[in-house]
């Protein structure tokens, strides 16, 4: 029978509370002992019901004790229902395996009462929570952790959609997957994830008025203390109670509460988890794959082949492959064959060495210790281009019908297209055009490619691929359209492939070029067309540029792709293109919250988990991972957990649970023990990273290893060497006590078992030095590193560059370094051979690095990279120095690399290391730029990582401003350190109207952070915008075809002073305004020096609405004349050489209405670019628009427009905030306007006079303040 208890309410005031301090939050047992089943009840557990309330009381209570009494006689267990805290005592709880908070508010037990159900939780007892129970006892922290969270606000009553997460839970597991039900939608103080296994989620794009953010748990459980927690935050309503799958779910939670059934509620813990690192020494790691035997085969991209083997917890290269080692070529993929345990089968993507541009996908046999090398058998060659950087792909992996999936990228320069479609279909310009491989159907780049290989070193192609014809396409491919799928999976249950596209580097949309960057995620359940480069994200489509005029005609239609390109060998018409599965920009992603911001893009696909639960206790995910596609992001270091639901479509995006420093991962696969293991790239932006490392994350259902961290003192030297060892760094994060173990010399025997020790060696060799921790329950971790006694570092200098110094694009750097050995001698007096030193140039983007070539040599000249358009990348050049000694006897060669930073002289403002107050947006400068910066206020600032500005004289700030304006000044070091450069920033006349303020640079010899710090008056909002920093001057390299503007003229009108300004080239669109005054109609002539950087014909593109000519020493090559509307015109070729520099003259005239003005220049090794971008070198003079200090006195500009028929402008400095004054007299000197403004601001202020309502004729307009006046006169026309 089933005994139903109702206690009465013991009205009482209770003790003053005593604040328990919150217990070590560790989970022994992880979910607590399940009880025994008591004879009495079929279940065998009584539950206790508490709903008392000093707070709001629900409605809904009463019919929530009905409803658990109603399951408990459905479900056979004991119910007493109580208001008394009286009964919360040792001897009240006893008779209780499980208490149920029942919408209770408020403080409801006093301090013994607390510390009696704290014991009971310990004690192996269960805890339900509905509802209000997170309104419950804030002052009592244990409390806190026992619910999980607390009620922070609530919006209406409404539906919504309730993302039941968890599948595996009883309290879940028979619930839909998109449960949408009407309550009272909690927001919580805190997000508890991480801290509790969340069972469900809030949709909160199904309902509104809710505070917490995108990730919304609103149901989960725990192990706490050593019982059990269960929480709800559904319950409000009397309604809910009559629900059937919220009563299931309501007693099911009650159950496992009780622990009379199973579940696992350490699925999404963060400390369940543990992260270990196998290997340290690894350099440029490529990809991986996990024996059966848990060693590890992994591939470094300069072509070795290396073996952790799991046994021993050592790591040896076991083959070593000839590769071609530019751009992004080199030992790439590897993949176990499906039966490998059977035949031993290993596949490779690798880039053969040899003048033949190619891939090899081959075959090689594992003989237990290493390749096989003369086994190998090349199932495929896939012909590429050498000459260009970038993107090979060259991911592998098998899918359940045996067939092998290749991922293959573009092999396409991207810097030359803004960031958006590289489709330049001029001649010699093939390797720019992605039209010719992802967008051609008769070649195999940009692909994912589908081949079943045979025993006989063949392969079949599968039904299902793309193409059945092979007139319309290669049978091999299953994916086209894409740029770079360097991460693919493919789920071992429904064959779907996954793939991490990375995608194009615009920051934001262009009206003509097409959308901003996007990375993406990829579902694909069937072949198809993935749209690169006519289309990205969710099918947004780029506009087709003729890149040889510059004019984009329309836009790609997504539906339909054609590839018209003269490069194009296959299909014109290509299938429809596939919008993204997922999709992000460099910014916040409005379309999927779930991904954490921060850094560059770079998607992986990683493993369709699938669980074995044969393999329980090694380490592995648990059941609620099961077919959870595990999602990776190399630049930004982390990875996503993407739920499914029954049909395949996406449920959910989270984080994989816990913390770990994650340094970039660029493999991660599933273990055969359900554990992760990854190859971590490193946090350098070259190659061979200190921190680059191989990784597993396994799952401890709550006891974690400890962490071993080891340092040595020196790791190398002349025998006899002593070592001093540490493990100074090693901890428990269950905060167990920890006992050392030491094999200083790697004869597998213990040495000493202190934290720190020494050890001589006496004998040359390369140690491998293992440190071993162990924790009080036995959990051991192991760190090795490699002392070589009987050779020494090498010591490399480098002298020249400096690191993080500027440097124009296109410039070329000379460099120098030293080395110096022990062993081996000095480079400066000819012992060391200079060509042993690698330079290796990489252009870096963000977080990551594209390969640009390779020299050698103790001292030369690099020419960097010609530039990147206008897109506002975060982009620079890396340069890496590399050197490996002879190693000396038996003691091995030892490596050492230095790495220099050289940061672009163009810096955007949106590409800051940290910030305070300010927000970005998408910029219309004409000039590009992609994002700006701006709500910028009084006190805001922005700050630079260490920049040297050696050899730099001057810094142009591109500014607009419709606000107050104010001081825009340059610190170094601290916020309030030296200035380096400031400047007053006027208004322009609108947040997009942009202007140049150019401004010298002061002591640029000091060190330290760049803060640009923005003032004004204490609480002004709105002072100005800043889309980047131009800084000019040599800096770090020798760039005479690199300029610092053309210089302007500008002549409003006859009699009018004229203004002359620093351009950091000519494009411009004014609109209805001129760059003076924005008073049309004006003229405007740019004068400069051309020094062509090689001999060959050149071409001037203008583009103008209004009247201009562009002359090259003294002959016009193009000119307009379109008042009315836009027109293009291209030059006829000028041939110039380097000997002669050529004067270069632009003049320009507008009437009323658009003005606008693009000249651009190109030429051998010239891409298309604004002439004065790139091409020219300083006027003869520089003006500055920094403001000054307060003037003495009123000053006054002259009117403007002047003459006018309804409008003038005034420009002042005024010296003081007293009132102004401004009196309008016509000739007879009689008053006919007066304006008192009471509240001024001292500095630069402007004033406009509406004299439409006066006659035609002259006035003079006085301006007043105190002491000061002046006058203007101003002729007023019909």
């Amino acid at each position: 029978m089933v005994r139903v208890t109702l206690l009465l309410l013991a009205l009482c005031t209770g003790a003053a509370p005593v604040f328990a301090s919150p217990e070590d939050e560790r989970t022994k047992p992880a979910q607590g002992p399940a009880k025994a089943v008591s004879p009495e009840f079929a279940h065998g557990f009584a539950a206790l019901v508490f709903s008392r309330t000093t707070g709001f009381r629900h409605d809904s209570i009463e019919t929530g004790i009905q409803a658990i009494q109603a399951l408990a006689t459905e479900h056979d267990f004991d119910v007493t229902a109580t208001e008394d805290p009286a009964v919360f005592t040792d001897s009240g709880l006893a008779p209780f395996d499980v208490v149920i908070f029942l919408n209770t508010t408020g403080d409801v037990l006093n301090g013994a009462q607390q510390s009696a159900l704290e014991r009971f939780i310990a004690a192996g007892n269960g805890f339900v929570g509905v509802h209000s129970a997170a309104d419950t006892e804030y002052n009592w922290p244990w409390y806190g952790g026992l619910v999980g969270a607390w009620f922070a606000s609530h919006p209406a009553i409404q539906q919504a959609t309730v993302q039941v997460m968890d599948r595996v839970h009883p309290s879940s597991a028979g619930l839909s997957e998109r449960w949408v039900r009407t309550d009272e939608w909690y927001d919580f103080r805190s997000n508890p994830r991480d801290s509790v296994h969340v069972l469900a989620t809030m949709d909160t794009d199904t309902y509104s008025g809710h505070t917490m953010g995108h990730d919304h748990p609103i149901a989960w459980c725990r192990p706490y203390q050593g019982g059990r927690s269960w929480y709800t935050g559904m319950g409000h309503t009397r309604e809910t109670y009559a629900e059937p799958d919220f009563r299931e779910h309501l007693v099911n939670g009650i159950e496992w509460a009780a622990g009379v059934i199973e579940g696992d509620c350490s699925a999404t813990i963060g400390a369940s988890f543990d992260y270990e690192i196998l290997e340290r020494t690894v350099d440029s790691p490529m990809d991986l794959a996990v024996l059966p035997d848990g060693s590890v085969l992994f591939t470094e991209l300069e072509g070795a082949l290396r073996l952790y083997d799991a046994s021993t917890r050592t790591t040896q290269t076991v083959n070593t492959f000839s590769v071609f080692r530019q751009s992004e070529d080199g030992l790439l993929g590897i993949e176990l064959d499906p039966d490998f345990e059977t035949n031993s089968w290993v596949y490779l993507f690798y880039s053969p060495s040899g003048s033949e541009a190619k891939q090899h996908v081959s075959r090689f046999t594992w003989t237990g210790a290493a390749l096989d090398m003369s086994s190998e058998v090349v199932l495929l060659e896939i012909p590429t281009q050498r000459q260009e950087c970038c993107h090979s792909g060259g991911s592998l992996e098998f899918g359940p019908d045996g067939s092998l999936f290749i991922a293959t990228g573009d092999n396409t320069n991207p810097f030359a297209s803004d960031g958006y479609a590289p489709i330049d279909e001029q001649p010699g310009r093939e390797p720019w055009d992605a039209q010719r491989s992802s967008g051609n159907t008769q070649d195999l780049r940009g692909k994912v490619l589908r081949i079943v290989p045979q025993t006989d070193g063949t392969y079949t192609i599968p039904e299902g691929n793309l193409f059945e014809d092979p007139a319309d396409g290669l049978p091999e491919i299953y994916v086209m359209g894409a740029r770079n799928p360097f991460r693919i999976s493919v789920d071992p249950a429904t064959g779907w492939l996954y793939f991490g596209e990375v995608g194009p580097d615009a920051r934001a949309d262009n009206a003509s070029l097409g959308p901003r960057g996007f990375d993406e995620w990829n579902q694909v359940r069937a072949a198809g067309n993935y749209g690169w480069p006519f289309c990205s994200g969710p099918n947004l489509p780029y506009g087709d540029r003729d890149f040889a005029t510059g004019i984009v005609s329309g836009t790609f239609d997504c539906s339909a792709p054609r590839n018209t390109s003269v490069n194009n060998t296959g299909a014109e018409l290509l299938p429809p293109a596939q919008p993204a599965w997922i999709w992000y920009p460099y910014d916040t992603s409005s379309e999927f919250p779930g991904i954490p911001d921060g850094g560059g893009r770079t998607a992986m696909a990683g493993p369709v988990f699938q669980y074995d639960e044969s393999r329980v206790g090694e380490g592995g995910l648990p059941a609620y991972f099961q077919d959870r596609v595990l999602l990776y992001e190399w630049s930004r270091s982390y990875i996503l957990v993407a739920s499914l639901d029954a049909d395949g479509d996406l449920l959910a995006l989270d984080r994989l649970p816990g913390e770990r420093d994650l340094r970039q991962p660029i493999s991660m696969e599933q273990g055969p023990d359900g554990a992760l293991y990854l190859l971590e790239w490193g946090t350098g932006f070259g190659t061979g990273n200190d921190d680059a490392r191989l990784s597993r994350i396994s799952f401890t259902g709550g006891e974690r290893k400890p962490v071993a961290r080891l340092a040595a003192d020196p790791q190398s030297g002349p025998v006899p060497l002593e070592v001093s060892f540490s493990a100074a760094g090693s901890f428990d994060p269950d905060g167990d006590p920890l006992t050392y173990a030491w094999d200083f010399d790697g004869d597998g025997s213990a040495d000493a078992n202190t934290a720190e020790g020494t050890f001589t060696y006496t004998t040359p060799g390369d140690y491998l030095a293992r440190l071993t921790v162990t924790d009080s329950n036995g959990n051991l971790t192991e760190a090795t590193i490699t002392i070589t006694a009987g050779n020494t570092r090498p010591v490399l200098e480098v002298d020249n560059p400096v690191d993080r110094g500027l440097v124009a694009w296109g410039a070329t750097v000379p460099f120098r370094v030293t080395v110096s050995d022990a062993e081996d001698g000095s480079s400066e007096d000819g012992s060391i051979d200079c060509s042993n030193v690698e330079v290796l140039l990489f252009l870096g983007h963000d977080a990551h690095t594209h390969p640009l070539g390779t020299t050698s040599g103790c001292e030369g000249e690099l020419r960097l990279a010609p530039g990147h358009g206008d897109s506002g990348d975060k982009l620079f050049h890396v340069i890496e120095f590399r050197y490996t000694d002879g190693g000396a006897g038996s003691a091995g060669p030892i490596t050492v690399t230095e790495e220099r930073v050289l940061l672009p002289t163009l810096v955007e403002a949106e590409h800051y290391d940290a910030e305070n107050g300010i927000q970005t947006e998408t910029t219309s400068d004409v000039l590009g730029g992609g994002i700006n910066i701006g709500w910028i206020d009084h006190g805001d600032w922005i700050r630079f990582d260490e920049m040297d500005l050696t050899a730099l004289d001057f810094v142009t700030f591109r500014v607009a401003s419709a606000g107050t304006g104010g001081w825009l000044r340059m610190r170094r070091g601290e916020l309030d350190g030296p200035i380096v450069a400031e400047v007053y920033v006027v208004p322009t006349g609108g947040w997009q109207e942009w202007r140049d303020l150019i401004v010298p640079l002061n002591d640029v010899s000091q060190e330290g952070p760049l803060y640009l710090e923005f003032s004004n008056s204490v609480g002004d909002s709105g002072l100005f915008n800043i889309n980047y920093l131009k800084f000019h001057g040599a800096g770090l390299g020798d760039a005479p075809d690199v300029p610092e503007g053309l210089e302007a003229v500008y002549l409003a009108r006859s009699g009018q002073s004229r203004l002359e300004r620093q351009e950091p080239g000519v494009a411009f669109d004014w609109r209805d305004g001129g760059p003076v005054f924005g008073a049309p109609p004006f003229t405007s002539t740019w004068i400069g020096t051309f020094d062509p950087p090689s001999d060959g014909v050149y071409t001037v593109h203008l583009r103008t609405q209004g009247t201009a000519d562009v002359s090259l020493g003294g002959i016009v090559v193009a000119d307009l004349d379109s008042p009315g509307s836009e027109r293009v015109t291209r030059s006829r070729g000028t041939r110039l050489n380097p000997s002669q520099p050529v004067d270069v003259v632009v003049t320009y005239a507008s009437g009323t209405g658009r003005s606008a003005l693009w000249v651009e220049m190109e030429g051998p090794g010239v891409p298309r670019q604004t002439l004065g971008g790139g091409l020219t070198t300083p006027g003869s003079s520089v003006s500055s628009a920094a403001g000054p200090e307060l003037p003495a006195s009123l000053e006054v500009s002259a009117a403007y427009p002047n003459p006018t028929s309804d409008r003038a402008k005034l420009e002042l400095l005024i010296p003081s905030p007293e009132p102004v004054d401004i009196v309008v007299h016509d000739l007879l000197g009689r008053e006919v306007q007066r304006h008192r403004y009471e509240t001024v601001r001292p500095g630069a202020w402007r004033s406009e006079l509406d004299l439409r309502g006066l006659a035609a004729g002259v006035y003079q307009v006085v301006i007043r303040q105190g002491a000061f006046w002046r006058s203007q006169a101003v002729l007023k026309v019909r």
